[in-house]
């Protein structure tokens, strides 16, 4: 497997575990007073208006970041900023600027001109075999039955924030169908992207599976949510590393997107 989401969230696992596994398995007014009445009226409300939310800080952006302590199950990896895992916009390209939104979805870059980003992984405590069923293809497969979720906090000024969810959500009609990527010159493939159930505790947000191309021409589901917190977008991508062996459905962690959600306010 060589796409790049795929190996930057480890999925790759083992390479000899999978080996193995392979082998065992407006009105008008009357009159003037009522016309100066009704724009008074106007330049009120736009004047009350909401303005769009100043961007965070990026000292306020790292202490708002999922953190070790949130979690009591599986790790928190704090350090995705500056490695070779933290794949940046100008990595990521798409056979179509209207499908590049999805394409930095699948990545775990953000979307457009942000003030600041910050960056998290977070992968689920794997079940131990027992020594007595540790060559067992079902034991083998309960043992990679774990989630790896990549999350994006990105930061913006003037509305940028709303624009991020407004570009994602036209991306995911356009590109149902799927698309090509190429993402730190490693090529991927999507055959298809479905719109799913947006989670509450957002300002607005969007969910979508996306079906994978595997290297060995397998497909595995991936699972990303988008959602925004005023000026803030959180964007979780989500793999499951049996999935990526048998192409079978997962759950979405929900509690992860819950938690980063809850630490934005």
């Amino acid at each position: 497997m060589r796409s790049t989401a795929v190996r930057r969230v480890g999925l790759a696992a083992s390479a000899a575990t999978l080996a193995l596994l392979a082998t065992a398995c407006g009105g008008s007014s009357d009159d003037g007073d009522k016309g100066s009445d009704a724009k008074n009226e106007a330049t009120a409300s736009t004047s009350s208006a909401p303005a769009a939310a100043k961007a965070l800080s990026a000292d306020e952006l790292e202490k708002a970041a999922l953190a070790k302590a949130d979690v009591d199950n599986g790790e928190v990896d704090t350090k995705i900023d500056g490695s070779e895992d933290d794949v940046t916009k100008d990595q990521v390209e798409a056979d179509g600027p209207a499908c590049a939104p999805l394409a930095l979805v699948q990545s775990g870059a953000a979307q457009g001109e942000p003030a600041a980003t910050v960056k998290r992984m977070w992968t689920e405590e794997a079940e131990e075999p027992s020594d007595a069923d540790a060559m067992s293809e079902e034991a083998m497969l309960a043992s990679l039955d774990v989630e790896k979720v990549f999350v994006t906090l990105a930061t913006y000024e003037d509305g940028g924030a709303e624009t991020v969810l407004k570009d994602t959500k036209a991306a995911l009609e356009k590109c149902a169908a799927g698309f090509t990527t190429a993402t730190a010159g490693e090529k991927g493939k999507i055959t298809k992207v479905v719109e799913t159930g947006a989670p509450k505790g957002a300002d607005e947000a969007v969910a979508m599976t996306m079906t994978m191309v595997t290297e060995g021409k397998e497909t595995m589901p991936f699972k990303a949510v988008v959602a925004r917190k005023g000026s803030t977008v959180v964007a979780v991508g989500a793999m499951n590393l049996a999935s990526a062996v048998t192409g079978e459905d997962f759950e979405f962690p929900a509690q992860i997107l819950d938690t980063q959600l809850g630490k934005l306010g």
